[in-house]
């Protein structure tokens, strides 16, 4: 197993290498003049990183799923804890730091998640990215991604998931601001960079805690020590591994990188929003479970987050006009609905969803990405009528749209049932206080009426009404419309409309029916709402029933701005403050004893110019000088 789980790895790495490297050659680099008329070397190119990403990336698709049958299966006869090597052991002088790879039910699910989404993504992008001159380069950065998240999800070792973990933040940066020359675009990057770094640095402190306080960073073995570690230590460790979390997978108050981050292409977008990076936050509470099960104020602080989170960001993406920004949100809330699942003590419910939402919000994400192809927009406002000219794209949009809102039987319906379920429980027993699980139940039950409500908005906006017509291209914009959407963008929407639609049926037995018509009759509640006020005036926005509610909503509660009021402009103005404290004080006092060392320079030339006659004169007044002294003082 352990064999098949590093091919896992290191293709999509290879594939990468490979990609940054190869795919301009033998031909020479892209752009260069070809010596066979007719020949296009971009186009060779393309097609040559195009199977160095793809292929790589399905050999690695087939292998994890393969390895997740086999695990299941070893499951099913009793060998619950996987398998774990150890492929070296680096000394420290401390803690050691031990490379080796874990293989449980856990880590092969979520490599089934990452390597079929990033499969789906590869293919997709061949067609959304056709003649794009950094297609390249974009497909290598893709495979790195993936495997560097799924090096996070197989690391037996803190310290070898936080290698992973921070290539993930680098991909992110360079996918990101793919179209850096947007200014817009290239300030995003550096944005979600930035924030999730701030995140880290307390992910990384939180490692030290428990590896330190454990005597070693293996992730066996710190579980094992968590009963031997005193509270103080756990809720340090675990406060300190949620800012890690908050970060990269979005959540309050880390959460504002992910809306900007939509500057990237789209199938970018799908691969951070379901099977990597914000994924990773939710995996690492999963896989550190019990330490955190340990530390019960840090499940009060996360129950907490997550309620703001769920709610606040469902409501910000009722009034979104960027239909990417309405998913952006949407991530946001369903990622805080599992970790308010995780801090209700329903840890399988919340990596059921992980696993479900991967499906459903790649393929809302992949749809976008081929309205947008066709429309040339990301804004609704410019969209409608779009269900005859997409058949393809509406119907796998409108089971998507269903697994999100959760009605049955798309996959959605059955993982959130199995989250609301547990938060539920967790109001009479289970790790929080009373208070926290009465917000938590609250905040989950207004969240499923907004979800609702949104995916209705964003699904009349896209597909119903008449077709707006199409303004003039505003900044950021990175496609103009085209006719058409290619096969290499339909065919990874089809596949993953089938999980999406189909996966929930897995865990049909595990179904509350009291608490799924609870879910269903609020959902139906909030998308009723809004198509209401949608048939009343098609032409309009149904985000109207905010009221006075929808700007805040539309500016996400102004939380950008306090960050940029609080944070942001003290930083410039100390920035400032240095850089001329640097100028004026330290050069300038450099400079200063420059100019100082010239005058004095200046003076000693005046007595050193070669004049002989001066040198006389000189001579006889200090000679006159000398005998006057002497006269009077003599």
């Amino acid at each position: 197993m352990i064999t098949v789980a590093s091919l896992v790895i290191l293709l999509p790495f290879l594939a990468a290498a490979t990609g940054l490297l190869g795919s301009r050659f033998p031909r020479g680099l892209r752009g260069a003049t070809s010596l066979n008329p007719g020949t296009d070397l971009n186009a060779d190119a393309d097609r040559r990183a195009a199977w160095i990403a793809v292929l790589p990336t399905a050999i690695s698709t087939v292998l994890a799923i393969w390895l997740a049958y086999a695990t299941w299966a070893a499951t099913g006869q009793g060998a619950a804890d996987g398998v774990t090597t150890t492929f070296t052991v680096i000394e420290t002088g401390a803690v050691p730091i031990s490379v080796g790879l874990l293989v449980d039910g856990l880590a092969a699910s979520i490599a089934v998640l990452v390597t079929v989404v990033a499969l789906a993504v590869q293919v997709y992008s061949v067609g959304y990215l056709r003649g794009d001159r950094r297609y390249p380069s974009y497909s290598s950065f893709i495979s790195l991604f993936t495997s560097a998240m799924l090096l996070v999800v197989y690391a037996a070792d803190l310290l070898v998931l936080y290698v992973g973990w921070e290539i993930m933040g680098l991909c992110s940066y360079l996918l990101v601001g793919h179209w850096w020359e947007e200014r817009a675009n290239s300030r995003a990057a550096i944005k979600a960079f930035l924030v999730t770094r701030i995140g880290d640095v307390g992910f990384l402190f939180g490692i030290f805690v428990l590896g330190t306080a454990a005597g070693s960073f293996r992730i066996a073995d710190v579980i094992a020590a968590v009963p031997e570690m005193s509270s103080g230590t756990l809720i340090a460790a675990t406060m300190l591994l949620l800012a890690g979390v908050a970060g990269k997978s979005a959540q309050v108050p880390l959460h504002v990188w992910l809306p900007d981050a939509m500057a990237g292409p789209t199938p970018i977008s799908a691969l951070i929003h379901a099977a990597t990076m914000v994924a990773a936050g939710i995996f690492v509470v999963a896989r550190l479970y019990p330490a955190f099960l340990g530390a019960r104020p840090t499940l009060d602080v996360l129950a907490v987050l997550a309620a703001l989170g769920m709610l606040g960001a469902a409501l910000a993406a009722l009034a979104q006009d960027d239909l990417k920004r309405v998913l952006a949100y949407s991530t946001i809330s369903q990622l805080a609905y599992m970790a308010g699942a995780l801090a209700a003590g329903s840890r399988d419910a919340a990596i059921f969803h992980l696993i479900t939402h991967g499906a459903f919000k790649a393929l809302l994400f992949l749809c976008a990405g081929a309205v947008i192809h066709v429309v040339g927009s990301n804004l609704m406002s410019t969209m409608g009528g779009l269900r005859r000219e997409l058949p393809v794209t509406f119907a796998a949009m409108t089971i998507g749209f269903a697994a999100l809102m959760g009605l049955p039987p798309a996959s959605g319906f059955f993982s959130k049932d199995e989250m609301l379920a547990g938060i539920e429980r967790s109001l009479s027993a289970g790790p929080l206080t009373d208070a926290a699980a009465f917000l938590l139940y609250g905040c989950a039950l207004a969240t499923i009426a907004v979800t609702g409500a949104y995916a209705t908005r964003a699904w009349l906006r896209t597909f119903f009404g008449q077709r707006a017509s199409r303004p003039e291209p505003v900044a950021g914009e990175a496609h103009a419309a085209v006719p058409g959407v290619p096969a290499t963008m339909r065919r990874p929407i089809v596949v993953l409309a089938v999980p999406a639609l189909l996966l929930g049926f897995a865990r049909i037995g595990d179904v509350h029916w009291g608490t799924a018509v609870l879910s269903l009759t609020v959902a139906l509640l909030g998308a009723g709402a809004v198509y209401a006020v949608w048939r009343s005036a098609p032409q309009t926005d149904p985000a109207r029933l905010l009221g006075p509610f929808r700007v805040p909503c539309e500016r996400a509660f102004y939380v950008d701005s306090v960050y940029t009021g609080l944070l942001v402009r003290p930083v410039l103005l100390l920035a400032r403050l240095v850089v001329r404290t640097d100028n004026r004080v330290v050069d300038g006092t450099v400079r200063g004893s420059g100019r100082a060392a010239l005058r004095l320079a200046g003076l000693v030339r005046l007595v050193q110019n070669g004049n002989a006659q001066l040198y006389v004169t000189g001579l006889l007044a200090g000679v006159l000088l000398i005998a006057a002294g002497a006269v009077i003082f003599g």
